[in-house]
């Protein structure tokens, strides 16, 4: 039974947008920091940003200002808004808890993002 379930990547151009959404279990979301994680063709998988089951968010650098995380607990579900997209933003998006369970991981959604 699928636990997480990312959705909303696709293509779009340089200076674009895109939410991402992560469905998940409720035995998975509450309770826990959930964060979005990319890896980019020949890179480490990375943690983008997190968010606590209060709110509390955190970003790596190189999207702070035009990410943003946030959750629903109703619906038990993460997003991820991005905006002013770059080409280096290219990669497949995961959704998972922080700090991340390795059978936690899901097939991604991937972003692609056009020069």
């Amino acid at each position: 039974q699928v636990q997480l379930v990312e959705s909303g990547g696709g293509l779009v151009q340089a200076g674009g947008s895109l939410r991402l959404s992560c469905a998940a279990s409720r035995s998975i979301f509450s309770m826990n920091f959930m964060g979005w994680y990319r890896q980019a063709p020949g890179k480490q998988r990375e943690l983008v940003a997190r968010i606590s089951s209060g709110g509390n968010t955190y970003y790596v650098d190189s999207v702070k200002g035009r990410f943003s995380i946030s959750r629903d607990n109703a619906k038990t579900t993460v997003y991820l808004q991005m905006n002013s997209l770059k080409a280096e933003d290219t990669a497949v998006y995961y959704c998972n808890i922080w700090p991340p369970r390795e059978n936690y991981w899901g097939q991604g959604t991937q972003v692609t993002v056009s020069s």
